[in-house]
């Protein structure tokens, strides 16, 4: 057993928590770069086209998430349980799927990219552009989509600082080859696309040095236990569950700022800049939510109800405390915020309108946060994928019901209502899942 797996501290959830929060900050700062040195060429159609290619490309790997969030929860269980063989095998099995993966959207990408550049509303300079830069970037997705394996099997293994260094020497070269490319020798848009293609390979083989106690040992040669059939199947059914539940809610999300776009562009610039507010608290409270999977599938795993329990409160303690103090924040620096983000006087002003929505929405999504962290790691995903249909049908429900007659205050609160239904259904379902835990 985890010799750690029954010493449950404040120091521990915050060791697991806090590397995740650190690494969630590089993300933003990275597409910030990106955009900056395509910037200096004095042209717009580079900046567009970088834009929507990393769009399309971080959606089609965003569906590949399934592979970071099933291995994590196996993983836990396997550690919980003292199953050396097959906490090894998860590590191979989710790697051979990236490699795999990656490979198939090499050999597909022409009709892939065709299409979704044919849905995306941009000049044919700029798809153009964007079609080079997604041609050069799909040659990452094998090492892109294993890592999604390894930083799952990382964060079982509670080696978020290990996760943090990966992101960290990731988007390091990433920005420093954006100067050398760009900056220095002019390949513009390639260049912002060749540097992340070395970058995420690199960021593979240093993956699996990091991972290289899961090799250390023969288990991870046992290929009757890797391609074990029971195994595979359970592994399929729990991705396929987490995959169904993610695309519910990335529609979710889709067809909120796609219902925005109706509105005067003031609004929907607004609406831009408040989601933001969005991203900062989702980026917070996943070092809490990964804490909680790892824990709880430790606790499944060596069948200890008490343990589950206490890794199911505490992680969601700090989880609150958090999004209590975001909250504060918003309320009180949220003018702010708004100021730095946008100068243009009619957006600022839509947006002070509708900034208490954000004050709330730290408070009300915090239940579904957790939660979807505590069911991931206790790998109950039919209960995510149900639970997750029936919010969705709650939110439309919500839509049509809010959205005519209050406009943009009623997609909001169809969004508010949205994950409040997402902490409510699956509130429902835990106290069956706890009682489920062996002692």
């Amino acid at each position: 057993m985890n010799p750690n797996s029954t010493k449950l501290t404040n120091k521990r959830v915050l060791g697991v928590a806090i590397p995740i929060v650190l690494a969630n900050v590089t993300i933003p700062i990275l597409g910030a770069v990106d955009t900056g040195v395509v910037g200096q060429m004095g042209l717009a159609a580079p900046i567009g086209a970088v834009g929507i290619g990393a769009i399309i490309i971080s959606a089609i790997y965003w569906l590949f998430g399934f592979l970071r969030m099933g291995t994590t929860g196996l993983t836990a269980q396997a550690i919980g349980s003292n199953n050396h063989l097959e906490t090894s095998a998860l590590l191979v099995r989710g790697i051979i799927i990236g490699l795999v993966a990656g490979i198939i959207l090499i050999v597909i990408q022409i009709p892939l990219f065709s299409g979704a550049l044919g849905l995306a509303p941009a000049s044919q300079e700029v798809e153009g552009l964007a079609n080079e830069y997604l041609k050069i970037r799909v040659f990452s997705a094998p090492a892109a989509i294993a890592i999604f394996g390894i930083t799952g099997w990382l964060i079982a293994k509670e080696r978020t600082r290990s996760v943090l260094m990966l992101m960290l020497l990731i988007n390091s070269i990433n920005i420093t080859l954006d100067f050398i490319f760009v900056l220095k020798l002019g390949w513009g848009v390639e260049g912002v696309a060749f540097a992340t293609l070395i970058a995420e390979w690199l960021g593979l083989f240093y993956g699996l040095w990091l991972a290289r106690e899961g090799f250390n040992n023969g288990y991870w040669k046992n290929w009757v236990q890797i391609f074990d059939r029971a195994r595979l199947v359970q592994m399929a059914k729990v991705n396929s569950d987490i995959l169904i539940r993610s695309v519910l809610l990335e529609i979710g999300f889709v067809s909120f700022l796609f219902l925005g776009s109706s509105f005067d562009d003031a609004t929907l610039a607004a609406n831009q800049v408040l989601v933001q507010f969005l991203n900062i608290t989702a980026y917070a409270m996943d070092g809490f939510a990964f804490a909680a999977e790892a824990l709880i599938g430790q606790a499944l795993g060596a069948k200890n109800r008490l343990l589950f329990r206490r890794s199911a409160v505490m992680t969601s303690q700090w989880g609150f405390g958090s999004v209590v103090v975001m909250a504060i924040a918003f309320y009180v620096f949220g003018d702010s915020i708004i100021n730095v983000m946008t100068t243009a006087e009619d957006v600022r002003a839509v947006s002070y309108e509708y900034l208490p929505w954000m004050v709330l929405a730290p408070l009300v999504g915090a239940a579904a946060w957790m939660l979807d962290g505590i069911f991931i790691g206790a790998t109950r995903t039919a209960d995510m994928r149900n639970m997750m249909f029936i919010s969705f049908c709650i939110y439309l429900i919500a839509l049509a019901v809010l959205l005519p007659r209050y406009e943009n205050h009623g997609l909001w609160a169809s969004l508010i209502i949205f994950s409040i239904a997402r902490g409510v259904t699956l509130g429902y379902k835990y106290p069956k899942l706890e009682a489920s835990v062996e002692d």
